[in-house]
């Protein structure tokens, strides 16, 4: 759906995929979105909203390593955890700090996660698949939260190792195939194809038509994330009468089991949701697939094609740069919060519901406010990108401080509630900004190609920091703040590559490539 491109009429106004490869292109009409389905598409997002795989899997997880584990001042397995002292347990061939522990399974769900989508990542562009696979994940994943069911006792840790990792990867790739609807969605808006029209008759400039199609697309972008909230809100409200009826703060027993009923009804809720849009989403067709192309070779082909495509598209190329690293430092930085949070609470399944009802809440009111502004005054995306990382730069330098002190960096409990507030207002309309922005510098034909690029490279990122965020903490005994230098150093040094991404530019370099491509078919003929 990249609009933004100066593409000719003739290109800008075929079948989704814009390509003479298109399935069945010469008789099918093209698929205008409703007002049914983009509703469908946002409350899909409600149930996808992150609480089983996201928040309090890695919470119970977490419990579960923390009940599992010792005191490491003592003689193996013979004094539990308790508050105020380290806490380790024997993984992958060493003993390890529990934090460490979470980050190092982090990091393997990550690396996993980008085989996945290496290998299936590019389907979204061919024939009608990427529905399937949307549904598949998220099936996937509903079960997974109902099987944290069976692992309520610290014996168990070992399945939870497995859980964590299988929510990580299943939440995740449901997000990622969901999210790659985006485009066509918003590129099939009845107004956006009036405005197509406009262009092609010559009563819009090429810059009017693709400032009106990206403000849409933020639209869509920012009122997913707004509905998402407010429906979270509701689950999460619901979620603190039932841990009221299970007596979640009477025992440890009851917490610890009261974590795996909120996973279990938050994969319940993300199903009901779902049904809407496995119904009422349009099966748009996509790519026809190239000669000498399977299914299975297909994923790592395109990757290769994108790659050497990007070096061409120098502004796409510096976006993924800074995709990469950016991506890398936020998602490292909320696992490695998210521990510490953890341990501040002491695992508390209501103090930790609490606590995202305010997150929520603010993530609602900043992705709102951010997109008001933005309507207001008319601001390009990149602009408002690169005011929401100043804000992710902040959190690295807050977590930073707590190396030398205990005064200050997330370990204290007023620290952790003002995290969420901050988290929410400043940080999460990252998620909105950072997916639209690929959109804005990648070539409208090959659109679910580059979305798939940037999900797997943000994926092999996402790895990177927690592997490297826990061997920083076991090389400095266990000081669970350490990562947050390397963080802001990589933070630092990824908002450059941004500052260097011109979007008017990447308009006419994606033009000039739709052109060359025309000609040249490089999708097709890839050896």
């Amino acid at each position: 759906m990249s609009e933004k491109e100066k593409i000719p009429a003739d290109v800008e106004l075929t079948l989704p995929g814009d390509r003479a490869e298109l399935e069945d292109a010469s008789i099918q009409p093209r698929r205008s979105t409703t007002r049914v389905e983009l509703w469908a598409f946002y409350v899909y997002y409600i149930g996808n909203n992150g609480l089983s795989g996201f928040n309090f899997g890695p919470s119970q997880f977490q419990n579960l390593l923390f009940l599992a584990g010792y005191d490491p001042s003592q003689p193996p397995f013979t004094a539990p955890c308790g508050s105020g002292t380290d806490c380790v347990l024997p993984y992958l061939g060493r003993v390890r700090d529990v934090n460490s522990i979470v980050l190092l399974t982090n990091g393997i769900s990550f690396a996993l996660q980008a085989a996945v989508l290496l290998i299936v990542g590019a389907w979204a562009d061919y024939g009608r698949w990427r529905p399937n696979i949307t549904i598949f994940f998220t099936i996937l994943a509903v079960a997974v939260s109902f099987a944290w069911l069976g692992v309520e006792d610290p014996s168990k840790w070992q399945a939870g190792v497995a859980l964590y990792i299988l929510g990580l990867i299943t939440y995740q790739c449901a997000l990622t195939f969901w999210t790659a609807a985006f485009p066509g969605l918003a590129r099939d808006l009845s107004n956006v194809q009036d405005s197509a029209e406009k262009f092609a008759a010559g009563e819009k400039t090429h810059v009017e038509h693709a400032d009106y199609e990206s403000m849409e697309r933020n639209r869509i972008s920012n009122v997913s994330f707004a509905v998402c909230s407010a429906g979270e809100i509701i689950i999460l409200a619901v979620m603190v009468g039932i841990l009221k009826g299970l007596k979640s703060d009477a025992s440890t027993e009851n917490n610890t089991k009261a974590f795996s009923v909120l996973i279990a009804f938050a994969g319940g809720i993300w199903l009901l949701c779902a049904l809407p849009w496995f119904f009422l989403e349009k099966r748009r067709p996509g790519l026809a697939l190239p000669a000498g192309a399977s299914m299975l070779t297909i994923g790592f082909k395109q990757t290769v094609v994108a790659f050497r495509e990007c070096m061409r598209l120098k502004q796409t190329f510096l976006y993924l740069i800074f995709y990469f690293l950016m991506g890398d430092v936020l998602n490292t930085t909320v696992t490695v919060i998210g521990t510490l949070q953890n341990s501040v609470v002491s695992y508390s399944t209501l103090q930790l519901t609490l606590l995202l009802i305010v997150g929520i809440v603010a993530q609602g009111a900043g992705i709102y406010l951010f997109w008001l502004v933005q309507k207001r005054f008319q601001i390009p995306t990149k602009t408002m990108l690169c005011f929401n990382v100043f804000w992710i730069l902040i959190l690295t330098v807050w977590g930073l401080i707590g190396i030398h002190t205990d005064k200050f960096g997330f370990k204290h409990v007023w620290e952790i509630w003002l995290y969420q507030a901050f988290y929410g207002l400043m940080v999460c309309p990252w998620y909105a900004y950072s997916q639209t922005m690929i959109s804005e510098v990648s070539p409208l034909p090959q659109m679910f190609l580059f979305f798939a690029l940037f999900s797997v490279v943000g994926k092999t990122s996402a790895f990177i920091g927690p592997l490297v965020s826990s061997a920083i903490i076991t090389a400095s005994g266990n000081n669970d703040n350490y990562p947050f230098v390397f963080l802001f150093l990589l933070g630092a040094l990824s908002t450059g590559f941004l500052y260097f991404v011109d979007v008017e530019k990447s308009r006419i370099e994606c033009e000039e490539f739709i052109q060359a491509e025309a000609k040249r078919e490089a999708f097709a003929d890839t050896p």
